[in-house]
């Protein structure tokens, strides 16, 4: 975002668009990454992104590689729309007469931001995880969450037919509003918001890295003192900072998914919070297991923030608010 004076209608609008066309854009790859992530040690079922993406369509199909995202499509604009919002309302409040803020001010400015957008962002994770993880997952019986396995089950017999036994009827799969309804029934309102507290330690650190990364990279390529960068640096500057971020936050991003991931195989560990995770995932697998997954967030994050930076740059919220009566 730039300096520039932005109505908050507009920068709603411009954090919508940007949401939904980067997500339409690089969802396939947010589901590969959840998949990868989830996957503990003796239960792999995946080599690589491509390789996750290859099974997923051949199990499942082409639309296989899109499961979940009419979560995130439908949640992606409040919470891109929060999240940028909320940085440029915490910088202009930290500002003074418009002056250039310092680096701690900027990173106050990010943390504010993050903090914002969990409100949205918690419940679309928890929703868009259970979904994309599907066709990974091999149910027993013993399931505690049987109501949800059974929603879900179709997926994995797609994926691994040999485990279902003869004359089993196939279950329809799940949506969104079926697995919200379950979650409000066993578990209330906080069931949606499960791993509330990895979500945090993961959005808050990377707004606090990514918007003030943006701001100084953007500022190298201004066109003199007072011009704005052209859009091109605007998107490369979105992409970089947007990946660094995404990579140094990714061993919380693998915490969170697990925590949020319901239903697991048989042999799969479970937890009961971030420190149980975390020793755990030490213990089991190894440090290296924190970076699952992290060259599939960078892909993913980078275009996405490279398009917000760029829907912002030519005023997208501010072109269609120009045709409403009074503008």
């Amino acid at each position: 975002m730039a300096d520039k004076q932005i109505s908050l209608p507009a920068k709603l609008i411009n954090g919508g668009i940007a949401g939904l066309i980067g997500v339409s854009c690089v969802f396939p790859i947010d589901l590969a990454k959840t998949r990868l992530q989830n996957q503990q040690n003796g239960s792999r079922l995946y080599t690589s992104m491509s390789d996750c993406l290859i099974k997923t369509i051949r199990s499942e199909g082409y639309f296989g590689m899109y499961r979940g995202s009419a979560v995130n499509l439908t949640l992606v604009t409040p919470e891109k729309a929060i999240k940028l919002a909320a940085n440029d309302f915490f910088r202009q409040y930290l500002s003074k007469d418009g002056q250039k803020l310092t680096l701690i001010k900027e990173m106050l400015a990010g943390c504010g931001a993050g903090t914002c957008q969990v409100i949205v962002t918690t419940p679309m994770e928890m929703l868009k995880i259970q979904l994309q993880d599907a066709g990974r997952i091999d149910f027993k019986s013993s399931n505690p969450m049987l109501s949800l396995s059974v929603l879900l089950s179709e997926a994995q017999r797609k994926l691994m037919p040999e485990t279902v036994g003869p004359g089993t009827v196939p279950t329809k799969s799940p949506t969104a509003m079926q697995l919200t309804r379950e979650l409000l029934k066993e578990k209330g309102i906080a069931g949606l918001y499960k791993g509330l507290g990895a979500t945090l330690l993961r959005d808050v650190p990377f707004s606090i890295i990514y918007f003030p990364l943006f701001a100084n990279l953007n500022t190298l390529g201004k066109r003199g003192a007072e011009g704005p960068a052209p859009f091109y640096v605007s998107f490369l500057a979105g992409c970089l900072a947007g990946s660094t971020a995404a990579v140094a936050v990714n061993p919380v991003d693998v915490i969170k998914t697990r925590i949020q991931s319901m239903n697991r195989g048989s042999t799969e560990e479970t937890y009961s919070g971030v420190t149980d995770c975390i020793s755990k995932i030490m213990k089991n697998e190894g440090p290296s297991a924190f970076l699952k997954g992290a060259y599939c967030r960078a892909l993913v994050i980078a275009p996405l923030f490279g398009i917000a930076q760029v829907v912002y740059f030519f005023g997208v919220g501010e072109y269609i608010l120009g045709f409403l009566p009074g503008n």
